[in-house]
């Protein structure tokens, strides 16, 4: 059986698998192109509130690129260049998703895997989660448009041993060195996950895609317009905002409305 990417959706979650379990997950080009079109579509879902990305199976998040590939679509350079339009499509399509991405993480975590899991916005790891960038054992490197998630995730220092070294990492590393928000152990990880979800979608859903979108701009280093710091008030202006304030001083729980 080859792998594929599936999507479920319940409420107002979005589950995207990445489903290889017989090579643990490893990704190749369709599931790559798939995940940029599952994310594409996703992002223009407006009732949508957290997606929640995840492997198949217990061994493995994403070990990376299917290198069984390499000799037939990665053979060269230009090869590399064809087959880069659709990881990179990918990883910006997980990047540029205006909904909170949750990468809820279970075993093997590298390569590929962990370009895509940087790029999420929470990571949650299991215990026995490791992960690396061992890439230089293939003689290859990573390009820019790969560099970028691993790069604002942990910085420039940390990058480079990970990638200098092709070390792999357990779960307590990666918690220290940024990679990941939270290790959980095994028989808790689901619940952590799903109490997580639950809490990204109790809070006002305008707000999170506004807060996605301020600190991606923040991230540029270039000085803000009028416009922009105006935006930063707009939620004033929203029936959410009245449920907000409202329900806290009545004490009970707020349904936002997104709108």
């Amino acid at each position: 059986m080859t792998g594929r990417i599936r999507v479920d959706r319940a409420g107002h979650v979005a589950t995207l698998w990445i489903d290889n379990v017989a090579k643990r997950n490893a990704i190749d080009q369709s599931m790559w192109i798939a995940i940029g079109d599952g994310f594409e579509g996703l992002a223009r879902s407006a009732d949508l509130r957290c997606i929640l990305m995840r492997g198949a199976g217990t061994a493995a998040f994403g070990s990376g690129a299917d290198i069984e590939e390499f000799a037939v679509i990665r053979a060269d350079k230009q090869q590399a260049l064809d087959f880069a339009r659709h990881t990179h499509r990918a990883m910006r399509a997980v990047r540029d998703c205006p909904i909170p991405v949750v990468a809820a993480i279970k075993g093997v975590c590298v390569g590929g895997g962990l370009e895509l899991a940087a790029f999420c916005d929470i990571r949650i790891c299991s215990q026995e989660s490791v992960f690396g960038v061992p890439i230089a054992r293939l003689g290859a490197t990573l390009a820019y448009p790969e560099l970028e998630g691993l790069v604002r995730l942990v910085g420039f220092g940390v990058a480079l041993e990970l990638l200098l070294e092709g070390r792999i990492l357990g779960s307590a590393e990666a918690l220290a060195k940024g990679i990941v928000n939270r290790v959980v152990d095994a028989q808790a990880f689901d619940s952590e996950v799903a109490a997580t979800v639950e809490r990204v979608c109790a809070g006002a859903p305008l707000s999170a895609r506004w807060h996605k979108k301020f600190v991606a701009r923040l991230r540029s280093g270039e000085a803000l317009s009028e416009m922009e710091l105006d935006e930063g008030y707009a939620c004033f202006d929203t029936e959410d905002y009245q449920i907000g304030y409202r329900t806290f001083l009545a004490k009970i729980p707020p349904v936002f409305l997104g709108r």
